[in-house]
């Protein structure tokens, strides 16, 4: 067996060698030729190049330099004008406080007889006068129930049911009041003997109904104290029903005639 030589240069492929399976031609890239011949279609047998976007038109970026949109600036400035409420909570601190004092020595005169007060027995007798029935359970039921209300609305706590309850206890007051009054043929003096203190003081109480006890209380951060609106209506028909309720279910009698 002879060995022979073998010349490299038989192993290089022709001039005219296509490659396995024309795979490894590089296609040329004519830019002349129209956009159906190099369409997606042709994919198989020729790649299509990657297409190369020059900036501007609708592929423009904008501008670095654009000033920053003052979108929501009105409604901050709304908002802000909205908030500046000057003296007004400060006002109704006093008008809760005011109220809740005269409730809750109210309420400690019949509970304990300070200041010279009736104290519970001497309230009971004098529910029982006015025509009251079960006057031993309204004696204490109306007791705490005039201090709690004082006590909420100094707080500002729940400030919508204690001033609905203590207007209830106050219409319920002056309905038996007018009665008393016509029976002793002076109801024509009845604004003027001493009676309207209890009508101012119902009014006090309606009006944080209305406008709600302000942010210088516990109800600072609910609705009823920044803006109240349908549950203050709500609250002060119910103040003004259940007084006129309790006035029909316990007493009965007609207070103008």
């Amino acid at each position: 067996m002879s060995a022979s030589l073998v010349d490299p240069e038989d192993d290089l492929p022709s001039a005219h060698y296509a490659g396995d399976f024309e795979t490894t031609a590089i296609p040329s890239y004519d830019a002349s030729r129209s956009e159906s011949e190099t369409s997606g279609f042709g994919l198989l047998n020729e790649p299509e190049p990657l297409p190369y976007v020059q900036p501007g038109g609708r592929h423009a970026m904008p501008p670095y330099g654009a000033e920053p949109a003052e979108y929501g600036h009105d409604i901050d400035a709304q908002s802000q004008a909205a908030n500046r409420r000057g003296t007004q909570d400060l006002g109704l601190l006093v008008l809760r406080l005011g109220v809740g004092a005269i409730l809750i020595g109210h309420g400690l005169q019949k509970a304990f007889g300070l200041l010279g007060g009736p104290g519970l027995d001497g309230w009971g007798d004098s529910l029982t006068a006015m025509g009251f029935k079960y006057a031993d359970i309204l004696t204490y039921v109306t007791t705490a129930g005039q201090i709690a209300a004082g006590l909420l609305l100094v707080l500002g706590l729940f400030t919508p049911v204690a001033a609905a309850g203590a207007l209830a206890y106050l219409v319920t007051g002056l309905l038996a009041e007018a009665m008393a009054a016509h029976e002793e043929a002076r109801l024509a003096l009845f604004l003027s003997d001493g009676h309207e203190y209890k009508v101012f003081l119902a009014c006090a109480v309606a009006a944080l109904i209305l406008t709600g006890p302000g942010r210088y209380g516990f109800d600072a951060g609910r609705g009823w104290a920044r803006r109240p609106f349908v549950g203050s209506f709500i609250g002060l028909l119910l103040g003004v029903g259940v007084g006129v309720a309790l006035w029909v279910l316990l007493n009965g009698g007609n207070p103008l005639g």
